[in-house]
């Protein structure tokens, strides 16, 4: 091998893949579990799925689910009129278009000035985790609640999109577009050490062979000694989750923090709501975080994925990580711009 790159990306999921073919565009080279049989054997339940499953190589089952907002890059009756007002209100404004403010002024305006049920408006429309948006300016808050709105418009019922064949389907995407402008893959690679020099990357070592590169792109899984646990601030009385049962389906997804070592505990509330339930798989995965920006050592490394049912903070850390690596920002309207060329090339 022996060979120099610009970027190597250490993984295959989505994170990774967005990110190869984002930096291959740029002119830098750079899971789901099928079938449900291999799903029990992962969580170790002894027997076979039921029949009433149907076949287990129809299944895709992804083991972090999350969703696609619609339109991206159910309300009480308690002050309904007061409310539909609102959302009115956000789906009319533009930061851009003073006419729109209605003498709000959006950047030194809290959520908590302008909103009265900010529970709800918080947590289920602009997807918020903790409260913290309250006591800031509500430009973001209002944006958020207007793309939940207008993703909620695009196809109708529902502000969530989610792949027919499973998430699998999203890296297999990007990974071809990373393909295209340059760049290359090595699957069923063993990762071996992670070389650095002076404090800086300089390549990767597979079987023997280094793979030299001036940057490098990896989950938190490949550098365990650069990550650590995040904290949970402030959320001893945390009482909500999100739960989003799909129609028609066989299989429902319940996501939470946890606070405790009782995780069926901490979800039993909504398991309750899902009886009966045919088999339960329970896991925990640990929110990882970097310890630093990787702007000396050139080591990128991103976010685990937390409880959140869409990708929207994928995205961010995505656009976070080019920008460390770039100093520019990113515009996935550049992206598509691109993809479009390829497209009329053929």
């Amino acid at each position: 091998m022996n060979e120099e790159y610009d970027v190597i990306v250490l993984g295959i999921s989505l994170m990774e893949c967005i990110l190869s073919g984002i930096m291959s565009v740029n002119s830098k080279k750079s899971a789901s579990v099928t079938p449900l049989e291999d799903l029990y054997k992962r969580f170790k339940i002894p027997g076979s799925p039921p029949e009433s499953m149907g076949r287990g190589r129809d299944r895709s089952v992804d083991l972090i689910p999350k969703f696609l907002m619609a339109n991206g890059h159910l309300v009480g009756l308690f002050e309904k009129c007061h409310f539909r007002k609102f959302l009115v209100y956000a789906a009319n404004f533009d930061e851009k278009d003073l006419r729109t403010f209605e003498g709000i002024d959006p950047k030194n305006t809290t959520m908590r000035e302008v909103e009265d049920v900010i529970d709800l408006s918080g947590y289920a429309l602009a997807l918020y985790r903790t409260d913290d948006n309250l006591d800031q300016p509500c430009c973001e808050t209002i944006n958020r609640i207007k793309f939940y709105s207008e993703s909620l418009q695009r196809y109708g019922k529902s502000p969530y999109l989610y792949p027919l064949y499973g998430l699998g389907e999203l890296p297999q995407g990007f990974a071809r577009l990373s393909a295209i402008y340059g760049g290359s893959y090595m699957l069923t690679k063993p990762i071996g050490e992670i070389i650095v020099q002076n404090g800086k990357v300089i390549g990767v070592t597979s079987e023997g062979e280094i793979a030299c590169c001036r940057q490098l792109i990896c989950d938190p899984s490949c550098v365990k000694d650069q990550v650590e646990s995040h904290p949970i601030k402030n959320t001893d009385d945390t009482n909500s989750c999100q739960i989003i049962i799909l129609q028609n389906q066989y299989i429902a997804i319940v996501n939470t923090t946890v606070e405790t070592k009782e995780l069926e505990e901490e979800i039993r509330p909504a398991l309750v709501l899902l009886e009966p339930i045919e088999q339960k798989f329970l896991s925990i995965s640990d929110l990882l975080v970097p310890k630093d920006l990787g702007t000396e050592s050139q080591i990128f490394i991103s976010h685990t994925y937390d409880a959140t049912t869409h990708f929207e903070t994928t995205y961010d850390d995505i656009k976070n990580i080019y920008k460390r690596m770039t100093e520019s920002e990113f515009d996935f309207e550049e992206m598509k711009r691109k993809n479009n060329d390829i497209y009329e090339e053929d």
